[in-house]
């Protein structure tokens, strides 16, 4: 017990966890917006790749690491908007669309790869962002390098939580977004298009969506490699539902999962030569579905999720 409690009272702990959270942040923020909007996005998964490979092979083609992260966030844009006119105008299954987009997205960021870098063993390394200390922050006690020791785009991130958080619950947009995701026939009424509404909440969504899979090659690994993304897109959508779709919820069920991770690693070495590996890495997802279970029966869905809309429709 002393030994766990070591663990989950250091700094450099706490620094791990909101790493491996930032990805989940950009992810569930991005599922956030779209299922607000009444947009289930199944393809989030295809996305965080797609993001990862654009991002990457724009910094190794010599795009800047900044100009990486707009290519990542236009890609994710892209397969949003191919998702958002097969759900939002032609009405189609949002689980079919969104499976096909992953599968998609997916297979087209391999297939570029492999056909830019046909002869290569091992992906080409860019140089990523690295940790930013901010002056007289950065030295306080645990949470100087808890906190503010991170990359950019761990601070982007975190911005935009806030940004978003914003923009729900502080402006006409943000009512407007979440009306449409309740009751749409209130929308058309005033005048709005609820086509227009959800494609475009659906395209910002999922470009946020890519910037996770952005952080994957461009700040906490250096190349894009298949099999990256791991199911944290999945694990966003589970984050969203644990959140109730509220900016400020998803950055806690973020950095509880990262927690999860970060604490799963660090107890291998404590106890792994008495309990098999395996048993450590599925305890954040143990853990995930545990929470889940017990917040989603009292979660407050956006009630026109997964249901087209047409105009004139009662």
């Amino acid at each position: 017990m002393s030994d766990i409690l070591e663990i989950l009272l250091t700094a450099n702990f706490w620094a791990a966890a909101l790493r491996i959270a930032t990805p989940l942040i950009f992810g569930v923020l991005g599922a956030l917006l779209c299922e607000r909007a009444g947009v289930l996005n199944l393809g989030i998964e295809g996305i965080f790749t797609a993001g990862a490979m654009a991002g990457w092979m724009a910094v190794w083609l010599g795009a800047g690491l900044w100009g990486g992260v707009l290519v990542a966030a236009l890609a994710g844009a892209a397969f949003g908007l191919v998702h958002a006119i097969l759900t939002v105008p032609l009405g189609l299954s949002q689980h079919v669309s969104g499976i096909g987009v992953t599968l998609f997205a997916t297979s087209l960021s391999y297939y570029t790869y492999r056909t830019a870098l046909p002869d290569v063993s091992s992906p080409p390394r860019i140089e990523a962002f690295q940790p930013v200390d901010i002056p007289y922050l950065s030295d306080l006690p645990f949470l100087g390098p808890a906190l503010f020791q991170q990359t950019p785009l761990t601070f982007l991130a975190l911005a935009f939580v806030v940004v978003v958080a914003f923009v729900l619950y502080r402006t006409p947009l943000g009512l407007a977004i979440r009306a449409v995701g309740d009751n749409p026939s209130a929308i058309e009424a005033q005048g709005l298009s609820v086509t227009l509404l959800r494609m475009g909440t659906v395209v910002a969504g999922s470009a946020l969506m890519a910037l996770g899979g952005a952080f994957l090659t461009m700040s906490a690994f250096d190349a894009f490699f298949f099999g990256m993304v791991n199911g944290r897109g999945w694990i966003c959508i589970a984050l969203t539902v644990f959140a109730s779709w509220r900016p400020g919820k998803a950055l806690i069920g973020a950095l509880l999962f990262g927690a999860f991770d970060a604490f799963q690693v660090r107890l291998q070495t404590e106890v792994g030569s008495v309990i098999p590996g395996q048993v450590f890495l599925m305890m954040p997802y143990l853990l995930s579905i545990a929470a889940l279970v017990v917040v989603a029966r009292k979660a407050d869905y956006p009630r026109a999720m997964l249901k087209p809309y047409f105009r004139g429709q009662r």
